[in-house]
């Protein structure tokens, strides 16, 4: 496995709409940086569960890594979820955070914060593409059903629409998207 440059990162988001979102700007490095979908405040060793304001998409070639902005960690905040993106995963990621602060105090991550890094790396292989409950997570109607044409189109052996639609039903939502 290798981590993929900047140049092949923007084609796969650019053709399969990897992260969307998509800000230029919050290319960095190696890899993009995703914000938070709405403000929240963590007391000490309060636990919650932020959620990305981009729905990631990885494709069956590659498994995405996660690493918390150095920022937060200096503040305080621990981040407690793996730190992997399942190839094949298609949602809004659940960032599972605890405030360690040693001076005890809150900490608030606002609207459109930048967060966590995401790096794609290519796998070797035969795909074997994410099929948990948390398949589409947080995304709209809408958004489901740009990605089920992305999928049944680009990786037709892949995914198939009939386990891609139980997926969609199932899937963990939050009250209404805005």
């Amino acid at each position: 496995m290798c981590v993929i440059g900047k140049n092949e990162l923007t084609e796969i988001i650019r053709s399969y709409k990897c992260i969307h979102p998509f800000d230029y700007g919050l290319l960095d490095g190696d890899g993009y940086i995703l914000t938070v979908k709405e403000e929240r405040t963590l007391h000490y060793l309060e636990h919650q569960n932020l959620v990305s304001n981009e729905v990631v998409f990885t494709p069956p070639q590659f498994v995405a890594h996660l690493t918390a902005k150095s920022k937060y960690g200096r503040m305080g905040l621990s981040f407690l979820n793996a730190a992997k993106v399942h190839s094949g995963y298609v949602g809004r990621l659940a960032l599972e955070l605890v405030n360690l602060s040693n001076g005890r105090q809150p900490i608030t991550i606002k609207r459109g914060d930048p967060l966590m890094h995401i790096e794609f790396l290519k796998r070797e292989g035969e795909p074997s593409p994410y099929s948990g409950g948390y398949m589409f997570q947080f995304m709209s109607e809408e958004e489901i059903a740009d990605y089920v044409t992305i999928l049944t189109r680009d990786f037709k052996n892949v995914f198939h629409k009939d386990e891609l639609a139980k997926s969609a039903k199932e899937r963990v939502a939050l009250a209404p998207l805005v």
